[in-house]
């Protein structure tokens, strides 16, 4: 055999290796990255994107402190990231109604990162993590790429946490972590404080152990934060984002509120120089235009508002949303739903199979962005009608 026959064998046998015949972890076999469909259509309304552009002031100051900031790209950017965390920690005070320091502020690249820091620290391999499912997927996926163990909790029907049940499975389990997501996502449920204090001291006689409550979209929400809680508890984290309120999913900015000892210890995982110095410049002009950025909060509200009543009076269920999204349905099971998304999507209107059976979740956008998801769904219920 010729030595480019043996070549042409060789690239044959690579061509057909995947990723389960690489020597990866078990857990990780079988499995498929995280991300919802990225499609090129009129209007996306899919993952829970501000859909209104920074404005033309902001985007300007933006470009003065990354001005500023490339002129020392050479170094290394403050690593811990105090200026920021600073401003975090006023932006908290502020809205959050609980006062917060610099030192009880933490920040990363996205609350993605945030919550692997906290898994990363509090987890890991011999260690367990429970949440209330449905809710955000990215919980569950982050304890598997940290080697933690994943406990399914349950939900009542109406997507509310089943306290007494919450209850019984900490102290079954006895987790390492317990992740409470409010408002919830994809339900759009929030979460009282009294739930929130009987699950920590739940989890406290249980290990004990941290509990997060995972807040990526409590501006949007009737309620207050559950800030106020961490008053007492140090093995409280509030997580937050900047992804949703601030309209900037594009810069990858999350923070987390708790006791300065958690921050202490994140600090034990976390990357040096994690935090790029064109983000923290770009996060800091951001929270100089606070007041605009929240205004846009408000109208997205309404248009949430607008979609649950319409949405209801054209014969769907809604369930109750305190985010910047609506759950809608019900089909047919999964097969139904997955149908549904279809036939929307051939309207050219993008929403988000959750693979919540019988489900489907729409994001709420500008007024005209909404008009045409509205118009598509009426179209919708009448061929389910038919």
């Amino acid at each position: 055999m010729s030595d480019q026959s043996d070549q042409s064998d060789r690239n044959d046998r690579n061509d057909t290796i995947g990723i389960d015949d690489l020597p990866i972890r078990e857990e990780l076999k079988g499995q498929s990255p995280y991300g919802a469909p990225q499609l090129d259509v009129p209007v996306q309304l899919n993952t829970n994107e501000n859909p209104y552009p920074l404005p033309e002031p902001l985007v300007a100051r933006i470009a003065e402190r990354v001005a500023e900031a490339a002129r020392g790209l050479n170094r290394y950017p403050d690593r811990d990231a105090v200026e920021l965390r600073t401003e975090l920690a006023r932006y908290l005070t502020r809205t959050g109604g609980h006062p917060v320091a610099t030192g009880n502020v933490w920040a990363a690249n996205g609350s993605n990162e945030v919550l692997q820091q906290l898994l990363q620290t509090f987890g890991g391999p011999g260690r367990t993590a429970i949440g209330f499912e449905p809710s955000y997927s990215m919980h569950a996926l982050i304890a598997r790429g940290t080697g933690t163990g994943w406990i399914s909790g349950p939900r009542n029907e109406d997507f509310t946490i089943d306290v007494g049940a919450a209850e019984a499975a900490i102290a079954a389990h006895a987790p390492d972590v317990v992740f409470v997501t409010s408002p919830n996502n994809p339900t759009g449920t929030a979460v009282g404080a009294d739930v929130v204090e009987r699950l920590y001291e739940a989890a406290q006689a249980a290990k004990p152990s941290l509990v997060v409550v995972d807040e990526a979209y409590v501006e949007f929400s009737h309620r207050p934060s559950l800030l106020p809680l961490l008053e007492g508890r140090p093995h409280l984290v509030v997580s937050r984002t900047m992804s949703k309120a601030f309209g900037a999913a594009g810069l990858r900015l999350g923070y987390l509120a708790a006791h300065p000892a958690v921050v202490d210890a994140v600090q034990l995982v976390r990357l040096p120089y994690h935090l790029s110095a064109v983000t923290q410049a770009t996060a800091l002009a951001a929270l100089e235009h606070t007041d605009t950025l929240l205004g846009y909060v408000e109208q997205l509200k309404a248009e949430r508002d607008r979609l649950v009543t319409e949405l209801r009076a054209i014969g769907y269920e809604v369930t109750e949303s305190d985010a910047n999204f609506v759950q809608f349905g019900r089909f047919d099971g999964a097969e139904g739903s997955h149908a549904a998304w279809r036939r929307i999507l051939d309207r050219g209107v993008l929403v988000r199979d959750n693979g919540v059976p019988g489900w489907l979740r729409v994001t709420a956008g500008t007024p005209e962005e909404n008009d045409a998801f509205l118009d598509a769904v009426r179209e919708l219920k009448k061929e389910q009608d038919a």
